[in-house]
Parts: structure tokens; sequence; C-alpha cells
């Protein structure tokens, strides 16, 4: 083994920090294979099981995919928001960390990228932003488009703000911060006022103004606890979770 892996790990922790550092540093691209067992297994010099082991840890991170078949092998992926998310909603439910502690880390973070966005925008985020608007504001009882075509826009506001782990943080609270996984629906009523805060927070960021920004994206962000302690009180408290189960509606 190369010096500098923790003594505290397992052999095969170990090795998955070496072969992670090797997909690094070689900077093998999503979709492309990684080799054979074979050649691994003449690289590290270790047993067929401890290599096994390893690419099922870096596997159980998204890292790699192990295929069957001929025309399979270990193939190198990009994690996905989408599992960091699904990820962070299993440790935040073995912690019994409430719903409630992920709608306020929301609140944190998403004022934080509205102020950025107005310094670092520019005109195509801002025209992108105009087009999600102009979108959501045609949407007639269709929740599930309603809600990705929200996302859309605070993802845009996100990529304006160009500030990469903010918007990676943003990225996974968003998706438990949502309300979906807790059967969360907007009412055409809520729906019209979403989109009015949108323009709102377009507005400012147009016009440069940081902090109108911030201010206006962290009123709309608490709208979404104020609607849910004022008709689903039950709901703060509980897990916090992605899984979709029957809709209540809000508004």
């Amino acid at each position: 083994m190369e010096d500098g892996v923790s003594i505290s790990m397992s052999k095969s922790e170990q090795v998955a920090q070496l072969l992670l550092a090797q997909i690094i540093d070689t900077g093998i691209k999503p979709g492309t294979s990684f080799g054979t067992e074979a050649s691994l297994l003449e690289r590290y010099r270790v047993s067929r099981p401890t290599l096994r082991e390893s690419l099922r840890i870096l596997e159980s991170h998204g890292v790699l995919s192990l295929r069957p078949g001929p025309r399979g092998g270990i193939i190198i992926n990009k994690p996905s928001v989408d599992f960091l998310a699904h990820t962070l909603s299993v440790y935040l439910r073995l912690n019994d960390v409430p719903f409630i502690a992920v709608v306020h880390a929301r609140e944190a973070i998403e004022p934080a990228l509205a102020r950025e966005a107005a310094r670092n925008g520019t005109d195509e985020h801002f025209r992108e932003m105009g087009d999600s608007i102009a979108r959501m504001a045609a949407i007639r009882n269709d929740q599930k488009t309603f809600i990705e075509e929200n996302r859309v826009f605070h993802g845009l506001i996100a990529k304006a703000a160009a500030n990469p782990v903010l918007a990676a943080f943003w990225s996974t609270i968003s998706i438990l911060a949502s309300g979906e996984g807790h059967g969360v629906r907007y009412s055409a009523r809520n729906q019209a006022h979403v989109v009015d805060a949108h323009r709102r927070i377009l507005e400012a960021c147009q016009a440069r103004d940081e902090e109108a920004a911030a201010a206006v994206m962290g009123e709309h962000v608490r709208e979404l606890e104020a609607l849910l302690r004022a008709r689903y009180q039950e709901l703060l408290d509980e897990p916090t979770r992605i899984a979709s189960r029957p809709s209540r509606k809000i508004g």
C-alpha cells in the first residue's frame, strides 16, 4: 500500500481511496471503463474479495457502476445531485433530523445565492430566468411540472451566483426541502404567488441590487415554512424524506 493512507481504515477502504485517487488523477471520464478486475488485482496486489469490496464502496458513493455481461465491467460514473440528496436524506433520517431543520437550511442558503446572482449573473442568466417565469406562469393543474419549473428557476439563481460550493449545497437541500417527499402541493393561488416572487427576485438581480435580491429571496423561501406552520404543523417534526406519498394541498 502507498503511504499516507490512514491505518484506521480497513484494507478495502484503503484500496477504495487509492482507486478514487487514480480516477481523479488520470481524469477518466464518466462512461469510460476503469479496466478489468484482473488488471486492478495486478496493480494493487490485493485479494479478489478485498478488491470487490473496494469497488462496492465506490459504487455505493456513485463513483462507478459494476455492470455484468460481456459489455459490462467497471464503468466510471459522475455522482448526481439526486444521489447526494438521497444519501443526505438517509443520514438525516438515521439521525432523527426533522423536516423543519432542512427548511431552515434552505432559508440560510438561498438568500446568499440570490445576493451573488445579483452580483455575478449575466444577461443570459437573467434571460433564462425570465423564460422560466413565463413557463411557470403558463402552467395549469400540473403539480409535477410546476414543482420542476420552480426548481429550474432556483437552479438558475444558483448557476448565476457562480459559487459551485453553495450551488451544490442548494441542489441537495432544495430536493429535501421542497416538501415533495412530505406530499406538499401548491394551490393555484399559491402558484401565482410563487411566480410573482420569482419576478421580484429577477428584477432585483437585473438591477444589481444585492441586498434587495437577498431580502426578496429570504421572504420567498420563508413563505413555505409559514404555510406549513399554518396548515400542516405536523409535517415540521417529521423525519426528512424524499420518497413520495399522497399529496397534501397548500393554500
